[in-house]
């Protein structure tokens, strides 16, 4: 997320710049194109009325006195000899006749008569191309000599200028400049290539500039910019009007070669983001490096920690916030392992003290019950039915003993099993009866409720017994007199289901996720290993156990066993 927050507003601002150059630097080419344009056909304009200013000013000339017809004639053949723009001059009277010329032969001069454009008086038609296949136009403007009819003074055009200033026009090393009539004819070109295309009367009225130049309904003003392809280049086309001719010069330039300095400005500083984005990477990974490295060293010390590693320590030598941080992670740990030592040494104490009190509790009466009968022996030994009852109690207090040490050996190891196919039914029905008469001397009745099927087990008998009397006398040590403890049996899902269900004084919700753990017991005295023991047997064989409970109500603990298809061997030989 710190790179992303670094590099992208880099990004961002790159490709803005970026874009921001090379639209800058194109619009400037433009710029510089349209401007060449403009100037072009200024002095096209310029010159065209140049001419024709030099025609009024013979018409000028013949007006002003009274002329003899050869001086009109020298009049007419001194202008056409010092103005080469001129191939001839010649008057007219109103029926066309020829007055004067300043040719020697005979003139057909052509008044301009269709088509014709007005500039400054004078009439001019529209620029077609001679026999020698230059430029020319004719120019009429009418006259007055002599005080005698009106008449038309007619100059024949020849523009040759006009080619040599648009060649001498070049735009970068191959852009060129052409000029295009108002009905579409290619009057003069700078492009070496394309002069015959004037032979030819080329007309470009559908060329790119032209017709967005019609498109716009171009004014003086107007200038337009186009890109488009021209002999398989693409070329950029800038259009400018030449507003009283109604002409347009048109500047072509590759755009490889229009835009290469925008190119190499957008390479350039695309290689100066990238070597500026490299660097700031170069720099930021390292210094990422020395800021991040001690939070990862923080961070898989935490997870040392709670996996147990009480020995991690974090090396963290800077002084800044993160050097304090790596302190007091090591002062912590320090800590830690001193409260952890703290408690298992008063784990230990309360662990040998429940122990403790728990084997006072249950071997105390066994063994108080020996003594006495040992004290009483030595005084009744003749008494043959006192020593039938002394050895009863002898056995029976031993066996209780016997229970508690192997319920303490079966904490640190687990008691081995071994898997035969176990009626469920009838071991439940014969542990059931055996415990009867315990559950009649605590005022309570048990009951059982068996299903009518069959049911098989993989399980030990000696095991499943030991569990089944755990949970019965639990069962019966929690519930009051007059109380009642019901052993059901049933299957569901291909499960043997083993309920044992009282109607005691219930277990408190917040302890009976713990009531299998070893040494966890709900009675104000013993070891509390009876449900810890029956669940380690129950997992062996395969099983699992679980309690419900509400206080006041009762407690039902479920004992689940998948059901098995095999069955004893005396039954499966019948």
């Amino acid at each position: 997320m710190m790179a992303a927050a670094a590099v992208v507003p880099l990004l961002a601002y790159g490709a803005v710049s970026i874009w921001s150059v090379r639209d800058g630097a194109q619009r400037a080419v433009k710029l510089g194109n349209q401007d060449i344009a403009r100037r072009v056909g200024e002095q096209i304009e310029q010159y065209v009325l140049g001419q024709l200013r030099i025609l009024k000013a013979v018409a000028g000339d013949l007006n002003s006195t009274e002329l003899a017809p050869w001086q009109q004639r020298a009049i007419l053949r001194n202008y056409v000899l010092d103005f080469d723009e001129f191939r001839e001059l010649t008057l007219l009277d109103d029926e066309g006749r020829v007055v004067a010329t300043s040719r020697t032969d005979q003139p057909r001069p052509e008044i301009p008569g269709s088509g014709k454009l007005t500039l400054e008086g004078v009439d001019i038609s529209p620029f077609t191309l001679d026999a020698e296949l230059l430029p020319t136009a004719t120019a009429a403007i009418r006259v007055n000599p002599n005080g005698a009819n009106r008449g038309w003074l007619v100059g024949r055009l020849r523009l040759e200028q006009l080619w040599t200033k648009v060649d001498r026009i070049r735009v970068g090393e191959t852009g060129y400049a052409l000029v295009v009539t108002s009905d579409g004819q290619l009057v003069a070109t700078g492009d070496p290539n394309a002069k015959s295309l004037i032979a030819l009367r080329e007309n470009l009225s559908d060329h790119q500039a032209v017709l967005a130049m019609r498109t716009q309904k171009a004014t003086a003003d107007t200038v337009v910019s186009e890109q488009y392809e021209t002999n398989g280049e693409d070329m950029l086309g800038v259009g400018a009007q030449v507003p009283q001719l109604g002409w347009t010069v048109i500047v072509e330039q590759p755009t490889r070669e229009a835009f290469a300095i925008s190119k190499s400005l957008q390479q350039l500083l695309f290689l100066s983001i990238a070597v500026a984005l490299l660097a700031m990477l170069l720099v930021g990974t390292l210094s990422g490096r020395r800021f991040i490295q001690p939070i990862l060293q923080l961070t898989r010390g935490t997870r040392a920690l709670a996996d147990g590693h009480l020995d991690t320590r974090v090396a963290i030598t800077s002084n800044d916030e993160l050097g304090q941080l790596g302190t007091s992670f090591n002062t912590m740990a320090d800590r830690l392992v001193e409260l952890q030592e703290d408690v298992r040494k008063k784990e230990r104490h309360a662990m040998f003290g429940r122990i403790a009190i728990g084997l006072v509790h249950d071997l105390s009466h066994p063994i108080q019950n020996v003594g006495n009968g040992c004290k009483l022996i030595l005084k009744m030994w003749d008494d043959a039915e006192y020593r039938e009852s002394f050895r009863r109690t002898i056995e029976r207090e031993l066996a209780q003993i016997k229970r508690v040490l192997d319920d303490l050996r079966n904490v640190a190891k687990p008691m081995p099993v071994e898997r035969f196919p176990i009626d469920v039914n009838k071991s439940v029905a014969d542990l059931v009866d055996s415990m009867a008469t315990t559950a009649a001397n605590a005022g309570l009745s048990l009951t059982q409720e068996l299903t009518p099927e069959t049911i098989y087990i993989e399980g030990d008998l000696f095991a499943l017994n030991r569990i089944y009397r755990n949970l019965i006398m639990n069962s019966i040590q929690a519930t009051n007199p007059r109380g009642r403890v019901l052993v059901r049996t049933f299957t569901q899902d291909n499960y043997a289901i083993i309920e044992v269900a009282d109607s005691g004084f219930g277990i408190p919700a917040e302890r009976l996720e713990t009531i299998f753990d070893d040494f966890v017991t709900t009675k104000r005295r013993g070891l509390g290993l009876g449900l810890a023991i029956s669940k380690k047997i129950v997992e062996q064989l395969g099983g699992t156990i679980s309690v419900t409970s509400q206080v006041g109500v009762g407690s039902t603990f479920t004992v689940r066993f998948p059901l098995t298809v095999a069955r004893p061997t005396q039954i499966a030989a019948m």
